[in-house]
């Protein structure tokens, strides 16, 4: 196992060091290393046993998904409104059926054509932030569109992984198989993000004094590790429960400390994982099938030119916007290797297909940047070719789309009743399982025999009315006192009806939930069921301590989920408000670090003049955990400032360049500026003799330094400013061998 890993990580050192020469991305090197480490190679020493690989690589692909889940925040999906979403939905639905029917045509079988959809969906987004980042386009506006949609298409690439998995169990895939796979992922994607953002931040909090990084990596992984055994447990993979531990991360304090120290962790298996991806590569499948590979390239290039362009327009951007964005997804990544690699573990896609999927992603990985330029030549020729009227309306298209509406009150107050609902339904039939699969087992082992068999199921049956009451409370009353609820009462007495039907609808849920546990517990008629259910809602709502304790919960589930935007608050991180409302459409913000050894340290804005220069305005300067908004011409720059900068894309580029370029060039001589220590004795024709330390000019002329005087004691007395040196004394100096040398002679 060591001589394997040994061999799998010195090649992937060399080959992406060849990479990294190169600026291709790492994710190709490992998988090239991957080729050369595999048995399919003869002429390279191929590792012993694929088993243990295979074992890293899930392990890397977990801690891939854990890292993307602490990247990930569902109050940011929730933020970008619409257009995002319904450019994601729209590339994946065309990608996957233009992947099915390239399948189809090729004669393979249906479960080769489902998986094959999945892989042509997906674009890699390690890749495309690689891209934009060598071609210095990252700061633009259409590249923060494009992160946007990939965020979701990650995201959404989960929930296909879940729902190929439950296909790939049954005889066929059909519609009811995958709606039954649908809310069950709803079910506990929800249950594990209310349950883990209330308890693990009041957990992380309760202990942070006792933290250190060396715990708190541990504390992270164990939590990502739990989380993966409970997903498969409830018949989910271990990535998507890791992914769900990430994204419960995420909203916590602690986040962003948590993505520093699991980063190597994740760099060493994720490098793990794309090896052992490389080590798939047939060559002699890729000749063989030379032509479905050329074909499935062509298919992701034109299929996302078109395709990802209509998609981006649909979702309110311009042409030329929307062209850039659509060119620049053009190849498939690492999730197309996850989804192929679920399929092989799955058995139930052929052994051809991997591979296949591998050479296509090279292919078009290699193009990328190639796509991303070609995107203003096309559109510039696509504009001299169609009539300018259509141009204009196309490019005014956005405009059809706006950023912010005005929901009518009936639509705000039916959509928050509805999630609190949900919610609340979800939390009580998870309590309700948890005390009917735990506590009541044990309180029949308690109290053993069919004459206490009753007391054990009513002392289950109350302590589980007493879990779920707050959530019963909270899911009856919620909303029933809110602005919408009383504006829509006063407005008019032909509302007053449906606001009593959506109460009556609540109370029905929550009656239905009582009526279970009764039904289950005892052998009541349903008449004494129905007057019992309702006596015991009636006290529920009036209860003052229920009432207390749902608002409690409420209160500290909100914190907890608002706890990473107060401390962005306290330390100055938050991104201003008015970011999404500059009016103009060619101005955004954009944020850049100084470097460490730029030339623009020391120098105030006024010397920079970055408008004049740039046309940029320095909106704010961010350092050190505090904010500096608005910073006048006096403000010095100084490496590590975080500097964010209103303007065009153009300038926002031509600054970003600056900043990277001007910096301090490497010291040619660095060995010959070695620090030493030399002692010096001070002779009768010594020019020292009768000076002080000042006036001899050791620090000034010779730029050494005297740290000390030689007296005879254990230690050296330090020289003060105003002792004249005499014949005899011993100093000792420190300074570079140039300067001594200098000295000395």
């Amino acid at each position: 196992m060591i001589q394997d890993l040994a061999l799998m990580l010195v090649v992937a050192g060399v080959v992406t060091l060849v990479f990294k020469r190169l600026k291709q991305p790492l994710v190709l090197g490992y998988v090239v290393a991957g080729f050369l480490v595999s048995p399919h190679m003869p002429y390279t020493a191929s590792v012993a046993d694929r088993e243990n690989i295979h074992l890293w690589a899930d392990i890397g692909v977990m801690f891939l998904l854990f890292s993307l889940g602490l990247d990930f925040s569902f109050k940011k999906i929730l933020k970008m409104g619409a257009s995002p979403i319904i450019s994601t939905v729209t590339v994946i639905f065309a990608m996957s059926m233009l992947g099915i029917l390239v399948g189809h045509s090729f004669g393979w079988s249906q479960m080769d054509c489902i998986f094959l959809g999945g892989m042509l969906a997906m674009s890699s987004t390690t890749i495309i932030y690689k891209a934009f980042d060598d071609l210095g386009l990252r700061q633009q506006q259409f590249a923060g569109l494009v992160m946007s949609v990939l965020i979701l298409e990650d995201i959404l690439a989960i929930v296909m992984m879940v729902m190929l998995s439950a296909i790939a169990s049954g005889q066929s895939p059909d519609g009811g198989q995958m709606l039954g796979s649908v809310v069950k992922i709803g079910f506990f994607l929800i249950l594990w993000l209310v349950v883990g953002i209330f308890a693990i931040p009041l957990f992380l909090r309760s202990v942070r004094h006792l933290i250190n990084s060396e715990v708190l990596l541990i504390v992270s992984l164990g939590l990502c590790c739990a989380m993966a055994v409970f997903s498969t447990k409830v018949g989910f993979s271990s990535a998507f429960g890791a992914f769900i531990m990430g994204s419960i991360l995420a909203e916590t304090v602690e986040a962003e400390r948590i993505e520093k120290l699991v980063e190597p962790v994740k760099n060493l298996f994720g490098a793990v994982f794309f090896v052992s991806v490389g080590m798939l590569v047939d060559p002699q499948i890729l000749i063989a099938y030379a032509l479905p590979i050329g074909v499935l390239v062509l298919t992701i290039l034109v299929g996302q030119a078109v395709f990802g362009s209509m998609a981006f327009m649909l979702g309110g951007e311009s042409l030329k916007s929307a062209m850039r964005c659509g060119f620049s997804m053009a190849q498939i990544g690492e999730f197309s290797f996850i989804i192929a690699s679920l399929g092989l573990s799955l058995g139930v896609i052929s052994d051809f297909l991997y591979p296949v999927v591998v050479a296509v992603s090279v292919i078009t990985t290699f193009l990328t940047p190639y796509m991303i330029r070609l995107a203003t030549p096309a559109y510039n020729a696509l504009e001299h070719r169609l009539p300018s009227r259509l141009i204009r309306m196309l490019n005014h298209l956005s405009m059809s789309h706006p950023n912010t509406t005005e929901q009518s009150k009936w639509k705000r107050l039916l959509i928050q009743m509805t999630v609190n609902t949900v919610v609340y339904s979800i939390l009580t039939s998870a309590t309700v399982a948890v005390m009917f699969s735990f506590v009541l087992p044990f309180m029949r082992r308690l109290l053993p025999g069919w004459e206490l068999h009753w007391y054990a199921n009513a002392i289950t049956g109350l302590l589980t009315i007493v879990c779920i009451a707050p959530f019963l409370r909270a899911m009856v009353m919620k909303k029933n006192r809110s602005e919408e609820w009383r504006t829509l009462w006063a407005e008019s007495n032909r509302n007053r009806l449906p606001l009593l039907f959506t109460v009556l609808v609540r109370v029905m849920i929550a009656l239905s939930a009582i009526f279970y546990i009764c039904n289950y517990l005892s052998r009541f008629s349903n008449a004494v069921m129905i007057t019992l259910g309702i006596v015991v809602l009636a006290l529920i709502i009036v209860s003052r301590t229920v009432k207390h304790r749902s608002i409690v919960l409420e209160r500290l589930f909100i914190n907890n989920l608002r706890s990473r935007e107060i401390e962005a608050q306290v330390h100055g991180k938050k991104r201003p408000l008015y970011e999404g409302k500059l009016l103009d459409r060619d101005i955004h913000i954009a944020e850049f670090d100084v470097p460490s050894d730029s030339m623009w340290m020391g120098q105030n804005l006024k010397q920079l003049s970055l408008g004049r220069k740039y046309g940029v305005h320095v909106s704010s300067i961010l350092r050190g955990g505090h904010r500096l908004n608005i910073p006048d011409g006096d403000y010095i720059i100084f490496p590590g400032d975080r500097l964010q900068v209103i303007g065009s894309d153009e300038q926002l580029s031509k600054l970003g360049q600056a900043l990277q370029t001007e910096v301090l060039s490497e010291d040619p001589d660095l060995e010959s500026r070695e620090m030493r220590l030399r002692q010096l004795i001070i002779g009768a024709d010594s020019p020292f003799i009768g000076k002080t330390l000042e006036e001899s000019g050791i620090r000034s002329l010779y730029s050494c330094m005297v740290v000390g005087l030689e007296e005879g004691k254990e230690n050296l007395s330090i020289v003060s400013p105003k002792r004249k040196f005499e014949e005899g004394d011993i100093i000792w100096v420190v300074g570079e061998r140039e300067s001594l040398a200098a000295l000395l002679k």
